[in-house]
């Protein structure tokens, strides 16, 4: 049982690309809040780079638990890949270096690593929904 949950978690980590939009969805009191970002997938973690002044950035301070989901579309149909986990800020200024010298479009949004705009946001995946294409079975496990 082992291997075939490994086998399909490998297979759900195999939809995520270096950079893509996904639906995040993070809390503001009671009331979810959900919105699209731009998930980079780098060095085996889940990143985003947003700015500072952002809603999330203030949600995600007050309550880390977040949600994203990934839907995509193959031949046989569409599936989605739903990732329960924590945001943590991060404040270490030479993992926000190497992340921002991995963001292809950091230049269009931020002056520098310095620039208090910034802030970089690591995503611990929980838990993982998964369904494939053309299936009506979801499948559900810790990470």
């Amino acid at each position: 049982m082992t291997d075939k949950i490994n086998d399909i978690k490998q297979e759900a980590w195999s939809h995520f690309e270096d950079y893509q939009y996904v639906m995040l969805a993070t809390t503001e009191g009671s009331q979810p809040r959900v919105r699209p970002v731009t998930l980079i997938n780098f060095d085996k973690t889940f990143w985003i780079g947003t700015g500072t002044n952002s809603a999330k950035v203030k949600q995600i301070r007050n309550n880390s638990n977040i949600e994203f989901c990934l839907q995509f579309e193959r031949d046989s149909g569409n599936g989605y890949v739903r990732v329960v986990g924590i945001a943590n800020i991060v404040t270490d200024k030479k993992t926000k270096a190497r992340l921002a010298d991995h963001i292809d479009f950091f230049n269009n949004y931020w002056e520098g690593v310095d620039d208090p705009t910034y802030t970089l946001i690591q995503i611990t995946p929980v838990e993982i929904e998964y369904l494939r294409p053309s299936e009506m079975a979801v499948q559900r496990f810790k990470v």
